[in-house]
């Protein structure tokens, strides 16, 4: 999974983004760019391809996904959510999480940090 540098975020500042156009998918692969990191959370863009995931973990802040396009499988502490493009949720800290692309997807995940 490759991430953008802070030099990649930087050049976005005040720029008009076609975002589920950011970065195109790559068949087998998950491509990601950070495009905020701060201290009170991240923003980071996520292209999957089909049949492509992340495996359980748990996070100690909560995180929004936006799906900008496709559709996923989430499933949080045992609870499987079917999101598609213009949907969200939001994962709550602490609790085991994994998602896998039904299709090929994109998203926003967006964590904030507690303090």
């Amino acid at each position: 999974m490759g991430n953008g540098s802070k030099q990649d975020s930087r050049e976005l500042i005040s720029k008009k983004i076609d975002i589920v156009n950011l970065s195109a998918y790559q068949e087998g692969s998950v491509v990601s760019r950070t495009l905020i990191d701060k201290k009170a959370g991240t923003v980071t863009f996520f292209a999957f391809g089909e049949g492509q995931g992340l495996s359980e973990h748990t996070a100690p802040y909560d995180a929004m996904v936006q799906v900008l396009d496709g559709e996923v499988d989430i499933i949080i502490s045992g609870v499987s959510y079917i999101l598609k493009a213009g949907e969200m949720i939001i994962m709550p800290a602490n609790e085991p999480h994994a998602l896998k692309a039904i299709k090929q997807f994109k998203m926003l995940l967006t964590m904030i940090r507690a303090k």
